[in-house]
């Protein structure tokens, strides 16, 4: 998360609670009937009786204000949640609102002081994330510090007035973002950390307080609220909707709470880091493992295990609600394969004892059935939206496209614990395009496209021309005065419309053919040459004028058997599988490796290293036969593997691995649809 500036802060104070903007003003008008339909599909979709999340957000209240309303040492409120009293006003969610939407906010402004369980406190609702106490034996474990001191404060005085006063021992940090270390000054001075470069135990010793971290905590935090920081705050206003004020038809809830804190954020240098998953240590008589979780939510992440309570931290990789793989206000792209496994990793380390997950945003959840349903849907959902977007992007299909194509299988779908109120399938699917793909389509039209300002006036000039025939007698002009990227552009739109328009055609080939001739780099004469090509004569690849290199060919027989097992899961009809839920084990004679391969409605998870109990069926075989369940030789596989078991459930997957060829190259188009 980002903080925002002095004046921004100020700005979006008076915006909150003093000003009736234009922009309130003008969002005040009524739904419009297409909303109104729009959200009865959201009732069809999901069972609003099932209270569950509502429950687990209300359980364990110890105390509350009846008016919560933070401010700072010049009056200016940082943080209330008294501006959302108009939730208590409606039986359901007004028109103006998504339903869906409306039921998390309600769960996001119960706030106060909550036990978890026995030695496990959490102050949730006095920002954005929550302030987590572990009671040691003669003072507290912080998880997590809040965004601003202002609000860490207020949250540990509650703690205090109905716990009682006990000195913090350590602080332990999640992961590099603002939210979760931003209001450590709040609850110790930088005079009390102790010294990085001494053992733990040293540091507990010398009574100072150890601030834990994952390992590239600090070269994370500061790169990514340094470095691009400016640009960040600004764009996380328009995420965080701090300008806009909390009503019906303004701010409400986005998943992870009811937005940022205003007040002021800090920073004290970590003393120790975690370096491995498994390193433990016992803080004032309490004893964590702890899980490195890199490139999940943060770059540097971790959960924290407490073998004596059964309960598992696990920061902000799962949080009741779809997370970003791309956050709007720009970070680093996320992996939301490595985000499943190192779930995944947590079911396998912690499944079988663990009874409560509890994290930085929201509420627990409590039970070992229930945990361990919520920690695999979560992974469920970033693994399918990682596989199927690579699914479609070798099929040809182009970010935006993806983006309007992917949807959840209905039984993921349904889950309140990963609606979309933070991410959305839609932009998540956007991430794993851009992670894999980056910003290029492909098409060389885009590849030099005009700044919004001057495509925007040539838009302007030419939306008054009445025909495409004029739109296409002005593009040659403009074509002839030079302007060959306006023109590809234009006429490369009308191609999109209507790819039997010669004329168009061959005006948008001329014109990527002029910039090839003009372009210094020779990879950019490459595309530009190539779509003025294909405009002319068709597809390239159908026509058989490109010889494309085999050596993919060698590089998939030196893939791992994971490496297999992942591009299996893309290659998947995970449509065909959206309702099935089973297991296959796989243990690999040659190199020692065993999988249980869990196809969860429509989502493949890899469980590495263990031989699932209930499996469907369980494969013996050698790494290298695993080849032939990818390029759909189930008989050849049988005769070679020993399967012991249902045949048929890995019959019906090898026959499902079928939405695009492995080996040949493929067709898509590029230049048109």
């Amino acid at each position: 998360m980002q903080s925002l500036t002095s004046s921004e802060r100020n700005l979006a104070n008076e915006t909150s609670h003093d000003k009736e903007t234009t922009a309130t003003v003008s969002a005040a008008a009524k739904a419009a009937p297409a909303t109104v339909a729009s959200h009865a599909k959201y009732y069809e979709l999901l069972d609003f009786a099932d209270r569950r999340e509502a429950e687990f957000a209300a359980r364990g209240l110890i105390a509350a204000p009846e008016k919560l309303e933070l401010r700072d040492e010049d009056g200016r409120v940082i943080w209330s949640q008294a501006a959302y009293a108009f939730l208590n006003k409606h039986e359901k969610a007004p028109d103006t609102v998504n339903p869906s939407l409306w039921e998390n906010t309600k769960n996001n402004h119960l706030y106060g002081l909550f036990k978890v369980m026995d030695g496990i406190y959490q102050v949730r609702g006095y920002d954005m994330s929550n302030l987590t106490l572990v009671e040691g034996k003669t003072g507290w474990i912080i998880l997590d510090t809040l965004m601003s001191v202002e609000c860490s404060r207020a949250a540990m005085q509650l703690a205090e007035e109905h716990l009682g006063k006990r000195p913090v021992r350590a602080v332990i940090i999640s992961h590099s973002h603002v939210d979760h270390f931003g209001g450590i000054r709040g609850l110790m001075d930088a005079e009390q950390a102790a010294s990085f470069g001494t053992s733990l135990e040293a540091q507990l010793s010398s009574g100072k307080i150890p601030i834990i971290v994952p390992v590239g905590f600090e070269k994370h935090a500061i790169s990514e609220n340094v470095y691009a920081g400016r640009a960040m705050e600004r764009r996380a206003a328009y995420q965080y909707g701090v300008y806009l004020k909390p009503s019906e038809t303004g701010r409400l809830a986005m998943g992870i709470g009811m937005g940022q804190s205003v007040g002021c954020p800090s920073y004290i240098s970590p003393s120790f880091e975690i370096t491995q998953t498994g390193e433990t240590y016992t803080i004032d008589g309490v004893t964590m493992e702890f899980q490195l979780t890199p490139g999940t939510e943060a770059p540097a992440e971790m959960n924290t295990w407490f073998p004596g309570k059964k309960a598992l931290w696990v920061a902000e990789n799962c949080t009741a609600t779809l997370h970003n793989l791309y956050t709007l206000r720009g970070a680093e792209v996320r992996d939301g394969a490595a985000w499943a496994k190192y779930i995944l990793e947590a079911v396998v380390r912690y499944g079988g004892e663990v009874e409560l997950t509890f994290q930085s945003h929201n509420w627990p959840h409590w039970g070992n059935a229930v945990v361990n349903d919520y920690l695999v849907e979560t992974a469920a959902v970033y693994k399918f939206i990682n596989d199927q977007t690579l699914t479609y992007i070798n099929q040809g299909y182009t970010e935006n496209e993806i983006a309007y194509r992917i949807r959840l299988p209905r039984a993921l779908a349904r889950n309140w614990h990963s609606r979309q109120y933070y991410g959305t399938v839609a932009h998540d699917a956007k991430a794993v395009y851009q992670k894999f793909m980056g910003w290029y389509d492909a098409n060389p039209v885009h590849l030099h496209a005009l700044p919004p300002e001057e495509s925007a006036r040539k838009w302007m000039a030419y939306m008054g021309l009445g025909s495409v025939e004029a739109v296409l007698r002005q593009a040659r002009a403009d074509f002839d005065a030079g302007e060959f990227q306006w023109v590809a552009e234009v006429t490369n739109t009308i191609v999109f419309a209507d790819p039997e328009n010669r004329e168009a055609r061959l005006l948008c080939a001329d014109a990527l053919e002029q910039l090839g001739y003009q372009a210094e780099s020779g990879t950019w004469r490459n595309a530009y040459l190539t779509g003025a090509l294909e405009l002319r004569q068709g597809n390239a690849v159908r026509a058989g004028q490109t010889n494309i290199s085999g050596g993919v060919v060698d590089m998939q027989q030196n893939m791992t058997a994971g490496n297999i097992l992942d591009f299996l899961a893309i290659l998947l009809d995970k449509a065909a599988l959206a309702e099935r839920d089973f297991t296959l084990n796989f243990n690999l004679v040659d190199t020692g490796e065993r999988f249980a391969l869990r196809f969860k409605n429509g989502a493949v998870l890899p469980y590495m290293g263990i031989t699932a109990p209930d499996a469907g069926l369980s494969v013996t075989t050698k790494k290298d036969a695993l080849f032939l369940l990818i390029d759909g030789q189930f008989e050849t596989f049988a005769s070679v593997a020993k399967l012991e078991g249902d045949v048929e459930l890995l019959k019906f997957v090898v026959s499902s691995c079928n939405q695009f060829d492995p080996v040949q190259s493929q067709d898509f188009n590029i230049v048109e649809p």
